[in-house]
């Protein structure tokens, strides 16, 4: 199995992908460790501070020790240079806020998943023209589950995963699955910046535990 094929199994198997940043190190670390205590096996850390890359490159290390089979991404991928650096430091996947054709030829090329984010169906059809299967509908909270119903035909090989607006419900996450998603991002409303900054893990595992039980009751 390819790698592409592989880490996007993962996530569709998950059915989520949690994404988070905090420019503490030791924070980004137990954040990492609570996802994966949850039971979540692909993380997209985002690339958003100074820390982040040297963050990162941490984060790798204790991931190689302590969490066998965790794939970890990064996100906010804005071009080629950001793919290259964080390939090196050991990212397992790629995620934009937008389609950067000189990192998705990039990855096509090399077997590296990345996941673009599309706002419209030109942007789509860019990313499917140039090689790219997984979608990231972004920002979801300004697009919806009809945008995805009413574009969803015109791509049958294509997996859309919005990022943005989906929040940790059951109403929610069934609205999105409803409309066709293989998976959903969630930042914020999952791992907060409140429980963040209260250090609050245990919590963040709890909140993880449970949106992962209603995506599995969702796909049933």
């Amino acid at each position: 199995m390819n790698k592409v094929q592989q880490i996007t199994d993962a996530i569709v198997q998950q059915g989520i992908l949690p994404l988070y940043f905090h420019p503490d190190e030791t924070t980004s670390i137990e954040v990492l460790r609570a996802l994966y205590y949850a039971g979540v096996k692909a993380v997209e850390y985002t690339n958003r501070g100074e820390a982040a890359f040297s963050n990162f490159k941490k984060m790798v290390e204790v991931r190689n020790v302590e969490m066998p089979g965790l794939l970890l991404g990064i996100g906010t991928i804005k071009n080629r240079q950001h793919a290259t650096d964080y390939l090196t430091a050991g990212a397992n996947f790629l995620v934009s806020p937008g389609f950067v054709k000189e990192v998705a030829d990039h990855a096509v090329s090399n077997d590296i998943f990345y996941a673009p984010g599309c706002m419209t169906p030109t942007e789509i059809i860019a990313a499917e023209n140039a090689g790219l299967t997984f979608i990231k509908l972004f920002p979801g909270n300004m697009l919806g589950t009809e945008f995805l119903t009413t574009i969803k035909d015109i791509f049958p090989k294509l997996l859309f995963m919005p990022t943005g607006g989906v929040d940790a419900t059951k109403e929610s996450i069934e609205s999105w699955y409803k409309a066709g998603v293989c998976a959903v991002g969630m930042g914020s409303k999952l791992v907060s910046k409140k429980l963040m900054e209260t250090k609050d893990y245990a919590g963040i595992e709890k909140a993880t535990k449970e949106v992962l039980e209603i995506i599995a009751s969702v796909k049933k």
